[in-house]
């Protein structure tokens, strides 16, 4: 089984989640490959069945829009039949950039592993670094 991880990360907490995510697949017996997003293309990740994604919400509650926006814009049509999980931290809100971002994962037409995905507030609390282990796990059955 292999697992890919790509996430953007301004402060280091979406990278905390994502090397939790990563290591929960790893624990689970996948071969894991863990990406920042400036890493990889769309292109290069349309082989992959199983993708774990992390970005925190930025401005109003969006995917960051530099980099990230850009890149599952173009990832968005090659969703359809992966098995896909999301994570990311965020400052403010409720989480709504987390409800739009798996409203457009299902749309595509790929399946979402760990219903609501993982958010954590700020800085990941070791809680929330369990619930990613957790989800690297669930993605690896």
């Amino acid at each position: 089984m292999k697992v890919t991880v790509v996430y953007w990360s301004g402060t280091g907490n979406t990278q905390a989640m994502a090397e939790a995510v990563a290591q929960g697949a790893k624990d689970a017996g996948a071969e894991v490959d863990l990406l920042q997003v400036s890493e990889t293309s769309a292109a290069a990740l349309e082989s992959c069945d199983r993708l774990a994604l992390g970005c925190p919400a930025m401005g109003a509650e969006v995917l960051e829009e530099t980099e990230f926006e850009p890149f599952f814009t173009e990832l968005e049509g090659k969703l359809s039949g992966k098995r896909v999980a999301l994570f990311g931290s965020y400052g403010w809100g409720d989480g709504q950039w987390m409800r739009d971002w798996q409203e457009r994962v299902e749309s595509a037409g790929a399946y979402l592993t760990g219903g609501e995905g993982v958010i954590a507030n700020y800085e990941p609390d070791a809680g929330a670094l369990e619930n990613c282990r957790e989800l690297g796990k669930q993605l690896s059955a």
